[in-house]
């Protein structure tokens, strides 16, 4: 009983050391092991053990009379500690860390013991977090969104129809374009570029960029509509971040969208014309994203069409530059992305990406022979 009970709290303190609930739990936890620590003792009185006048008598004595201790004295002195701390039932920590302790009285696995506290952590962190109020702790409810599985973030999702990434098609080039390739084919990158059109903020993937001014508080366009997806609490850690300069980009988590980030990028103003101080910050801007995201392990990354709404850059001209930069991107560091998604909302710049993506994903010229004989 004594092990089980100290291979918990071993458990616990080696829980991540996050400022999250999880840590005021382990510390809660730590300190009732302190109120444990004299029952559990096997020559504490409670147990009940006397001096043994044949070794093996007393062996056996001490190891029934510690038996019925973890089914009623210890029992008991769980239920008046969880009485000092608070109800067992009370929803929170301390009801979580009651559940605990009674837990180990009554023989529960380790393993299940630290589930336990695990789970009432997150259960009383889920009811604290209203992604659709600015009232709250936003680091909070960051620590907590990220850290749940794709699976359980679903549920504080504030968009329906979201798109996970297996209804992503990943675009495949055709082989036997005329017009010759910008760069040379790279195998590597192959299943790794999807053009979808339609909707960024319903893309359940790691991370979608965001097309935003310098502020960061949101604005029109496809800024305005992570903004409204996301809800009040995004707002309120853009503003923790001071701004953004262009071609810079910074990271949020995306609250109460499908995508896990948000990294938040500005594009140049193009309306006077593009000359080469517009075209490198367009590339800053993907470069820097691609690089954000990958800094955070986010392995899949969707873009929109970055500086061609209303800063006026033309879209005939952005979509080399984005391609050039991605495509760049990917041949040095293939392996820490899965997928890049060019998201697309108009038709025109649908065929635009299906233009020019051939130009810089070429399809495998073998292949192309193979296919033009059968």
């Amino acid at each position: 009983m004594a092990l089980q009970i100290s291979a918990l709290f071993s458990c616990v303190r080696a829980l991540p050391r996050t400022t999250g609930p999880l840590s005021r739990v382990r510390a809660d936890v730590q300190a009732t092991g302190v109120k444990f620590k004299h029952i559990l003792s096997s020559k504490s009185p409670q147990l009940g053990v006397k001096p043994a006048t044949s070794p093996h008598r007393g062996h056996i004595h001490g190891a029934i009379r510690a038996e019925k201790f973890s089914t009623t004295a210890a029992a008991s002195a769980v239920w008046k500690f969880g009485r000092s701390s608070g109800s067992f039932a009370a929803r929170g920590r301390k009801g979580c860390l009651g559940k605990v302790a009674l837990g180990a009285a009554l023989g529960l696995s380790t393993v299940a013991l630290v589930q336990s506290v695990h789970t009432g952590a997150v259960t009383a962190m889920a009811l604290r977090v209203n992604l659709n109020s600015a009232e709250g702790n936003w680091e909070e409810a960051k620590d907590f969104l990220l850290s749940l599985s794709v699976k359980d973030r679903r549920c504080h999702y504030r968009t329906s129809n979201f798109v996970p990434l297996d209804d992503i098609p990943v675009w495949t080039p055709t082989a036997g374009d005329s017009e010759p390739p910008f760069r040379q084919r790279n195998e590597k990158l192959d299943q790794k570029i999807s053009l979808y059109s339609g909707d960024i903020t319903k893309l359940e993937i790691d991370a979608i960029v965001n097309a935003a001014n310098k502020t960061l508080l949101g604005g029109g366009g496809v800024d305005g509509a992570i903004h409204r997806v996301a809800g009040p609490m995004l707002k309120k850690e853009c503003a923790s971040l001071h701004g953004c300069e262009t071609g810079e980009a910074k990271i949020t988590c995306g609250y109460g969208l499908p995508a896990k980030y948000v990294i938040h990028t500005v594009g140049p103003i193009a309306q006077g014309g593009v000359g080469e101080e517009e075209k490198k910050a367009l590339r800053s801007c993907y470069k820097n994203s691609l690089k954000t995201a990958t800094d955070n392990a986010a392995r899949t990354v969707a873009f929109p069409c970055i500086s061609t709404g209303i800063y006026g850059y033309p879209p005939e001209q952005a979509v080399h530059e984005a391609l050039a930069t991605v495509r760049e991107y990917l041949d040095a560091h293939h392996d820490k992305l899965d997928r890049v998604v060019f998201c697309v909302f108009l038709p025109a710049d649908k065929e635009l990406y299906l233009q020019n993506l051939p130009l810089y994903f070429p399809a495998d010229p073998t292949g192309a022979t193979l296919k033009s004989k059968l």
